[in-house]
């Protein structure tokens, strides 16, 4: 009995090292356990706040854009491309089994993880330590479809683990066909093509029911690096890649060795991809202004344009064949609301994307005598009145006619249709340059006016569109016509934005705008612009800047309102080029297609001019019309050049007249001329009379009154005046900005 309890005295104790261990051992088995029930309620709610089989299906991918022309087609689509929604008996076998062998062989074995999966991921991290190379490989089918569609592509362990919950949830409630068909539909291929309908109608052109297997091994390949490996990204590496998932399927047994060497993938045919047209100028044009006018973010959208895609053809067919070798073009078409009906930018759009019908600022020459006979006429003179062609000097500055001669007495309708700028200056005197400038800005003129003598000439740079907008105004009898190319946005068959045409602002009285139409006609029926001839009534007027940088011609007739624009981006001079030739002819040969179908609009008759006038060929075509007081580059003479660049500092109570002495207040009547009697010319003798002179006190030139600063240069090597107040030199605005 002692020796028994001697015995169980002797016995050794336990460790102390297992007793941690037990210890350890249970607090892992109890925070594992633990574990396993958070999992477990974490996916059951999950489970049970997940949508429908149907739900998951019509789930959006993001954003998607058709925008259509005026006749409904659709022109092109912007955001995601989704095609229709394939079953999982309606997906070819091929391409079920092409995903599954190359995006996870276990797909039919797991619950939505893969542990081998992820196994085989952490000795990558492991290996791959240090560099730059992520944890990857470990996702299932399963996983891609949680990720897709409610979790987004952001690196990180929060999102893995949320992403693990969710396809546990999905496999819990949905079959592995329908994940499998889930994932075929939703999943991105590249070139913007979402599911394999819209990849297979993209790359190959037909629906994906159709695939081969070398189609299937294609697209099934994509998924991986889709902006890597899609075909028009890189052919060659599609097709590559392509090679390694037919090699997959033989490993998984899903085809033979004798059908993947029958699938030949090298011998796959693409479908060619469509070339970008004009069209891109318009939508580039048109819909950022969606943003404004709309707030869906969301739901697709159909947005229905004023785009006449025959005239969008004809248009771009008239730039490309009249436009000088080396140079550039731009037409823009308005109808009488301001629909734009065509808008070409540029001769190719894949060379350039530089819209030079909107962005692009230019000298319009003799095009912006528009507004000086629209302030004269609105003055109360008429087409018919008289003035003098003769020289004249205004501050300093002597413009010159084209030709160097002088006519005498015209009428406004004539000194119009043969751009004469002696006459354009003596208006713009006895207007006032403030007067046209702000007629500028009232028909649309958005850019910088200045207000020097030359201005009457076209000094100011303009945009194409402005211009356009400008002339249409004039077209629809002085009401303002506001240039617009979006009619109607729609979103899942809900009309959310309606364009409505605002015809409220008259700009100038009825009659100003038809004195204005019947000296255009004149234009075109007898003067610079008869190239623009098109068998039915024009209205228009001609362009041509300094040295022949810049042509243009810009008109009329049965409410269409086109402009057309032709130079270098670089500003050179182009040989050849006037107003009256490139772009008056691209005007004609678009319209006469554009208005083929429209009923004939008759003008007022201009009056005939004089037959002195019908055989100067520099008349019928337009000499440059400002190149006597700017320099190369476009900008305003220096004084040592030729003077009188400076802002218009008449009096407005002088009546525009030339300045003499500063007026008394009781001298303020005799400002005002009084009306030539009856018989009485309003010529020199009168003048003298009026301003009680002799001919010898007569000023054979205005005084220079602030004379403009010398000219600075800019960092692009362009001289330039400042403003006052203002040092700062303006923008390189004739050439497009880097990169374009």
């Amino acid at each position: 009995m002692a020796r028994a309890s001697s015995s169980r005295k002797t016995k050794p104790p336990t460790s102390a090292w297992r007793r941690w261990l037990l210890r350890a051992l249970y607090v892992c088995g109890g925070l594992g356990l633990l574990g396993l029930i958070v999992l477990v309620v974490a996916v059951y709610t999950t489970e049970q706040q997940l949508p429908s089989f149907e739900e998951l299906k019509s789930s959006p991918n993001g954003q998607m854009i058709r925008v259509h022309a005026a006749d409904g087609t659709v022109m092109m689509s912007l955001g995601p491309s989704y095609g229709e929604w394939l079953s999982y008996d309606e997906i070819p076998a091929v391409m079920r089994e092409a995903t599954v062998s190359v995006e996870d062989r276990r797909f039919r074995h797991h619950i939505g993880i893969d542990p081998i999966g992820v196994m085989r991921a952490v000795k990558f991290a492991i290996v791959n330590r240090n560099t730059d190379r992520r944890f990857q490989g470990a996702s299932t089918i399963t996983q891609q479809v949680a990720r897709t569609i409610f979790l987004s592509n952001r690196y990180d362990i929060r999102r893995k683990i949320k992403e693990a919950i969710l396809a546990l949830a999905l496999e819990a409630k949905f079959s592995k066909d329908q994940i499998l068909e889930l994932y075929i539909n939703k999943v991105y291929y590249g070139g913007g093509a979402y599911g394999v309908d819209a990849a297979s109608r993209k790359f190959f052109g037909h629906p994906a029911t159709h695939l081969t297997l070398g189609e299937a091994a294609v697209i099934a390949g994509m998924t991986k690096a889709p902006s890597h490996y899609s075909p028009t990204a890189d052919a060659e590496a599609a097709i590559g890649r392509a090679g390694v998932v037919l090699q997959l399927m033989q490993e998984t047994g899903a085809i033979t060795p004798q059908q993947a060497a029958g699938a030949d993938v090298a011998a796959v045919k693409l479908a060619p991809e469509p070339k970008q047209n004009s069209v891109r100028y318009f939508t580039d044009w048109a819909l950022p202004q969606l943003d404004t006018l709309i707030d869906e973010k969301n739901r697709p959208l159909e947005v229905y344009t004023t785009l006449d895609l025959n005239m969008q053809r004809a248009a771009t067919r008239a730039v490309n064949e009249n436009v000088p070798a080396g140079a550039q073009g731009a037409l823009v078409a308005l109808d009488r609301d301001g629909s734009v009906r065509a808008m070409v930018g540029g001769k190719d759009y894949v060379a350039s994307i530089y819209n030079r019908a909107t962005q692009a600022v230019r000298q319009p020459g003799s095009a912006f005598k528009l507004f000086v006979y629209l302030a004269a006429f609105e003055s109360g003179l008429k087409p018919d009145d008289t003035i003098v062609d003769e020289p004249v000097t205004i501050q300093g500055w002597s413009p010159r006619n084209d030709d160097r001669r002088f006519r005498g007495t015209v009428t406004l309708r004539q000194a119009f249709a043969y751009s004469i700028n002696t006459v354009a200056a003596k208006l713009g005197v006895q207007v006032g340059f403030d007067t046209i400038a702000d007629m500028a800005r009232r028909f649309g003129i958005t850019t910088h006016i200045d207000t020097y003598p030359s201005m009457v000439l076209g000094t100011n740079e303009v945009r194409l569109i402005d211009m356009t907008r400008a002339f249409a105004s004039v077209g629809n009898e002085g009401v303002a016509v506001i240039p617009f190319g979006i009619t109607k946005v729609t979103a899942d068959g809900v009309t959310i934005y309606q364009h409505q045409v605002d015809r409220s602002h008259v700009l100038v009285a009825p009659y100003v705008a038809d004195e204005m139409i019947d000296v255009m006609a004149s234009t075109v029926n007898v003067g610079t612009g008869r190239a623009a001839d098109i068998g039915r009534p024009v209205a228009g007027k001609t362009g041509t800047t300094s040295s022949n940088k810049d042509g243009w011609f810009l008109g009329f007739s049965s409410g269409l309102t086109t402009g057309v624009w032709m130079g270098r981006d670089d500003d050179k001079p182009i040989p050849g080029l006037f107003g009256g030739r490139g772009p008056a002819r691209a005007f004609a040969d678009f319209m006469v297609k554009a208005v083929a179908n429209r009923p004939v609009q008759q003008f007022q008759a201009a009056a005939p001019l004089p037959d002195w006038m019908d055989d100067d060929e520099n008349s019928y075509f337009g000499e440059p019309d400002n190149g006597l007081f700017v320099d190369e580059n476009g900008n305003p003479i220096n004084p040592g050049g030729y003077p009188g660049d400076q802002p218009d500092m008449i009096p407005p109570d002088s009546q525009g007249y030339p300045p003499g002495q500063p007026l008394a207040p009781g001298d303020m009547q005799q400002a005002v001329p009084p009306a030539p009697q009856p018989g009485q010319r309003l010529d020199q003798e009168w003048m003298d009379h009026v301003l009680g002179r002799t001919p010898r006190d007569r000023p054979r030139e205005a005084p220079p009154v602030n004379r403009a600063p010398p000219p600075r240069q800019n960092g692009a090597g362009d001289y330039y005046y400042a403003p006052p107040g203002d040092g700062s030199p303006p923008p390189n605005r004739r050439q497009p900005p880097p990169g374009y």
